[in-house]
């Protein structure tokens, strides 16, 4: 099996290592030749070019590019797709994008894999990323069976936890677990910026460690993704923002009447139900 990767970034680079471990042969595209030429070099592709004729031999094509450009590129890539070629993407917002690229191949199977890191670029990449982390497969009524076993048996050899549900129960998912924090990561980061004493702010940052480095992590990551899912999936993560407010409120109430036990009632059952989020 020949498998094709669009965009040689943080997930995309990860995905060419895997599978080239796995013995398949990698074909590469990038619009950066120097991405092409790193790629090669690093041992992630056997080739890369910037032309997406070159990938007419793959079996398998990951779009592995920001959600706002994928329609874009499938519309390219199609005429030189063979028939029976399966096309996927690793959007973290599944229901635009299945919508709107099912019409135009029938072989499209939405995908999502839950694992990054806030670096990006091909020399972020690294091998056996996915392994333990979840990997979400979202076909529709119309994905046909071959397509969908197809991709169960190409993605279970990453070592990942195979998931699969339709593109509207992912977006609502993601958006508490992965949206939503996104959003509250940066905007922890920008309640500590609006600290007026320099003095204090400078000690703050001196002072950060574990709990400051674990809560805005995702927040100090990659803009232009954050940026995707508030488009994407508005809605969802409107609602999940919503939520998110209505309980600080509930915190900020107990905690404005002074009221400790509901506290700590409040904490316990946080430190009891986090442990099935991880």
């Amino acid at each position: 099996m020949n498998i094709g990767i669009v965009g040689l970034g943080l997930i995309g680079g990860s995905l060419a290592y895997d599978f080239r471990a796995l013995g398949y042969k990698v074909l590469g595209v990038s619009r950066q030749p120097q991405t092409c030429e790193d790629a090669v070099k690093l041992g992630a592709v056997d080739v890369a070019s910037g032309d997406l004729t070159s990938l007419a031999p793959v079996d398998v094509v990951f779009i592995c590019t920001p959600v706002s450009v994928i329609d874009a590129i499938a519309a390219r890539l199609i005429p030189h797709l063979s028939q029976n070629a399966i096309l996927t993407d690793v959007g973290s917002v599944k229901g635009s994008v299945v919508k709107r690229l099912t019409p135009l191949w029938p072989c499209f199977i939405g995908g999502h894999p839950m694992a990054g890191s806030e670096e990006t670029g091909i020399h972020a990449a690294q091998s056996r990323l996915f392994a333990g982390n979840p990997y979400i497969l979202t076909p529709t009524a119309e994905t046909p069976a071959d397509v969908i076993e197809t991709m169960k048996e190409l993605v279970s050899q990453l070592d990942c936890n195979l998931h699969e549900c339709s593109p509207t129960v992912h977006d609502r998912a993601v958006a508490w677990i992965s949206h939503l924090p996104k959003m509250t990561s940066a905007a922890l980061i920008t309640a500590c910026l609006s600290e007026a004493d320099s003095e204090i702010l400078q000690l703050a940052q001196s002072f950060a460690s574990s709990g400051f480095r674990d809560t805005s992590r995702v927040g100090g990551g990659n803009p232009e993704l954050g940026c995707m899912m508030a488009q994407y999936n508005r809605e969802e993560l409107l609602r999940s923002l919503h939520q998110y407010r209505h309980s600080l409120d509930q915190l900020t109430d107990v905690i404005e009447r002074s009221d400790w036990s509901a506290l700590e009632d409040l904490l316990n059952q946080t430190q009891a139900e986090r442990p099935k989020f991880l």
